[in-house]
């Protein structure tokens, strides 16, 4: 890839689903509602490494969504849309056409 290509680069990872916290009957765990994504390369700010952003809280039974699940706390369709707007600078305008109701979430990642 090279040097110049990879300072331009950001790559995310993310699962469609989590895990619950709690075992089913078969003491195993069920898909889940919240998840984690990886944001990663040579394209972030020299900030944003080494370090957890986006909405956070403890776990809790009191937390837990139907007691049992981490809840959705950093929609992916608004981290994304604060990537890009960040990316490529565009407008609320342009990103709402892919992202439609979505507010960009700014994380300063890049």
């Amino acid at each position: 890839m090279g040097d110049d290509a990879w300072r331009q680069t950001v790559v995310v990872v993310i699962s469609e689903f989590g895990r619950t916290f709690r075992e089913n009957g078969n003491r195993g765990t069920d898909h889940g509602h919240g998840t984690v994504y990886w944001v990663l390369g040579g394209g972030l700010s020299a900030q944003a490494g080494g370090r957890v952003v986006g909405e956070q809280q403890a776990l809790t039974q009191a937390t837990l969504f139907q007691n049992r699940d981490y809840p959705v706390l950093n929609e992916y369709r608004a981290v994304f849309g604060g990537l890009f707007q960040r990316m490529y600078g565009l407008s609320p305008a342009q990103l709402g056409r892919v992202f439609d109701g979505v507010a960009p979430k700014d994380l300063r990642l890049v």
